[in-house]
């Protein structure tokens, strides 16, 4: 069942205000991993999948997202003046191509389902991924290119899940599982942010996924879910019940919730660790802390 997953959507409107005073200026998928922002990471992760197409759903105070993903031809004719032309290829070198990439404004912050409803008009009929930069994933091979690689053959929507301990998954969607095989999970429901003793399971869904575009259909009427909001996984119910497959994959790596402090710190030092000029001084600098 081979299938075309080519746009990606990245709801990057939230305010970030864990990080204050940090995101009072920049947006928190500007937050940098060493010294790539959050948001460039997601981009990248989308583009080792075979996405051409990059979709951000913003708000206000987005200007900076814009601003990156745009060529700097200042910047670039500085570092040439310079003699610095092997940083080119950094400030300009990744940056998609003319057309590739839209914007589209979450008025409101009304919830993760509702920010991927704002971008059904450019995503159209067809399958699509969406990315959250927060979830930061650190894999030999991408998470979502694992993921593509799966859907191409039972098609449908997928989910990247996880097991987490059982007294958090009142912090995740969380799966009810119908079948397993393998790192692929048959699914029969999703619930939203369950207490403990009412989860149906711990394996629980992070910000990776291919969906079906009949989920915009089950995003139309706009019904509130766990905390006031229109919930991504609310839609997932009757997607299920219509007959479209649904499956979580239990992606190969290791994931960081970059939207909490503690998460964003360790997956800077995660990332440093594996990069050729910072790994040995890391780590000499983490033995000094013992």
């Amino acid at each position: 069942m081979k299938t075309c997953v080519r746009k990606a959507v990245f709801p990057v409107a939230g305010m970030g205000t864990r990080f204050l005073p940090a995101t009072k200026a920049i947006p928190k998928e500007m937050l940098p991993i060493v010294d790539k922002p959050l948001i460039q990471y997601a981009v990248e992760e989308a583009i080792a999948a075979g996405i051409d197409n990059f979709i951000f759903v913003t708000g206000k105070a987005k200007h900076a997202i814009e601003d990156h993903f745009d060529l700097a031809q200042e910047v670039e004719t500085k570092l040439k003046a310079s003699g610095k032309t092997s940083q080119v290829s950094l400030v300009n070198g990744w940056v998609p191509k003319p057309g590739q990439i839209a914007y589209t404004r979450q008025p409101a912050p009304q919830g993760l389902g509702h920010a991927v409803w704002c971008a059904r008009d450019l995503v159209g009929n067809e399958p699509f991924a969406v990315l959250l930069a927060d979830d930061f994933i650190l894999a030999a091979t991408p998470c979502l290119s694992q993921m593509v690689d799966a859907h191409d053959k039972v098609g449908g929507s997928i989910v990247s899940v996880m097991e987490v301990p059982r007294e958090q998954t009142s912090r995740y969607g969380v799966l009810d599982i119908a079948a397993e095989k393998g790192r692929l999970v048959s699914v029969r429901g999703v619930v939203e942010k369950p207490k403990p003793a009412e989860a149906p399971s711990n394996l629980c869904i992070v910000g990776r996924y291919i969906l079906h575009p009949d989920i915009f259909r089950h995003l139309e009427d706009q019904t509130q879910g766990a905390g006031g909001e229109i919930q991504l996984t609310d839609s997932f119910k009757p997607l299920i019940e219509g007959g479209t497959p649904f499956h979580g994959l239990r992606f190969d790596g290791r994931r960081y919730d970059c939207g909490e402090k503690v998460g964003w710190l360790e997956a800077n030092i995660a990332v440093a660790l594996t990069r050729d000029d910072t790994a040995i001084p890391m780590q000499h600098i983490l033995h000094s802390y013992r």
